[in-house]
């Protein structure tokens, strides 16, 4: 379907400030001051790292609150690419390098830092994968497993409203499939709700192709497996594409082993349950095809989805929608600046090859789409409100 951005090159007005990684006071700035040395001890304990790993994993965060940005050591097969992306940032200190930008490298970091592309016994081995695994095997996961016996006997549209609004608010430990008739909860957080618009960009191109592009792992990404696997089983889509990370990225982005990891959960479930069924049906399926797991290395690139190659680009093309999950992709999305909050979603998004919706719970500055009403209540809350997890929105450009 191409390009179909309405309006003109005006309205991608990037006059706005690019978020930096080390203003005082701002969100950016405590990642990487405070989230990130409370990461690294986590890591550390996590693992029985040696002395290499542990020397490097602490130089690299005192280079991130101190020093200045320096290109990858190890011949990886994305360190050229890093070469390309980092070209105009090496020498530069962290806090003035784009926050987006900076926490990928960050990242990136990390995995070299602990040995992930280098041959030895830590190559391979995911530095978040104890967290992404205790997560899975929780307690909460369970019960909200166990919920899907109950939604499973609703009506198609609270079903489909339901399984939604669990894959907007996946990670929240009082929803989840619990998101029943009568209980769609949190509505006071919902800051943007343009549902009907999603299944309308759907039932406009019956039998269509999905695109999902996925967040977190584990308790995040059960709720967007079951959705994928209601809008399959009612024909609302023919075919649907998964599109993961191609390695670890922030602490709790999903790989296929994540996705592998979260089909043998819901298949443990047994084969009498709601769950159960749901994570054979997604089995069967991707071996079938109706359902397609990709990856690229765009994912794990600190850019904007408007930079996206033309063979990522070209693999949209067509979709009847495409769906974003989470904070980072919706970043990537309208791209990672000090937005006006009145600015419209589609005037950001309008760019990408496909209609495309947004699923996120706020956990960052970024937003758009708002009314300035409602910006200004917000603000004299006097909360972090773009940042707490608190809120949500679900936004579509057709």
């Amino acid at each position: 379907m191409g390009d179909h951005r309405s309006g003109t090159d005006e309205q991608w007005d990037d006059t706005a400030p690019v978020i930096l990684a080390g203003t005082p006071g701002t969100f950016a700035r405590s990642v990487f001051h405070d989230r990130h040395p409370t990461l690294i001890e986590r890591v550390l304990e996590a693992h029985p790292y040696g002395a290499p790993e542990r020397t490097a994993l602490r130089e690299l965060l005192a280079e991130t609150l101190h020093g200045t940005v320096r290109p990858l050591r190890t011949a990886a097969a994305d360190a050229p690419s890093w070469d390309r992306w980092g070209a105009p940032w090496w020498g530069r200190p962290w806090g003035e390098l784009p926050f987006l930008w900076a926490e990928s490298y960050f990242y990136r970091r990390l995995l070299e830092a602990v040995g992930y592309f280098r041959p030895g016994v830590w190559q391979g081995i995911d530095p978040f994968g104890p967290t992404k695994d205790a997560e899975l095997a929780g307690a909460e996961v369970t019960a909200e497993l166990a919920a899907l016996d109950e939604l499973a006997s609703a009506a198609g549209p609270v079903q489909r409203d339901a399984l939604l609004m669990s894959a907007l608010w996946g990670n929240q430990a009082d929803l989840g499939f619990r998101l029943v008739a009568g209980s769609t909860g949190r509505s006071d957080g919902l800051l943007a709700d343009d549902r009907e618009e999603l299944w309308a960009a759907l039932a406009a191109a019956p039998a269509g192709r999905l695109h999902l592009i996925a967040d977190n792992a584990g308790r995040e990404l059960l709720p967007d497996l079951a959705l994928l696997d209601h809008l399959l089983v009612t024909g609302t889509v023919a075919t649907a594409t998964l599109w993961l990370k191609p390695q670890p990225y922030f602490t709790s982005d999903a790989t296929m082993t994540d996705l592998l990891g979260a089909l043998r959960r819901l298949r443990a479930a047994g084969a009498g349950t709601a769950a159960g069924q749901l994570g054979d049906r997604l089995w069967q399926a991707s071996g079938t095809g109706a359902l397609s797991v990709r990856t690229h290395e765009f994912f794990c690139a600190p850019a904007g989805f408007d930079e996206m190659p033309d063979d990522l680009r070209a693999a949209f093309d067509g979709a009847a929608l495409t769906v974003c999950k989470g904070d980072l992709n919706y970043r990537r999305l309208v791209g990672d600046r000090y937005l006006p909050p009145t600015t419209p979603f589609a005037a950001r998004a309008g760019y990408f090859p496909t209609p495309v919706a947004a699923l996120r719970t706020l956990k960052s500055d970024v937003i758009t789409g708002l009314t300035a009403d409602r910006v200004a209540a917000l603000d004299a809350t006097g909360r972090p409100w773009r940042s707490n997890g608190e809120h949500a929105l679900i936004q579509c450009a057709r």
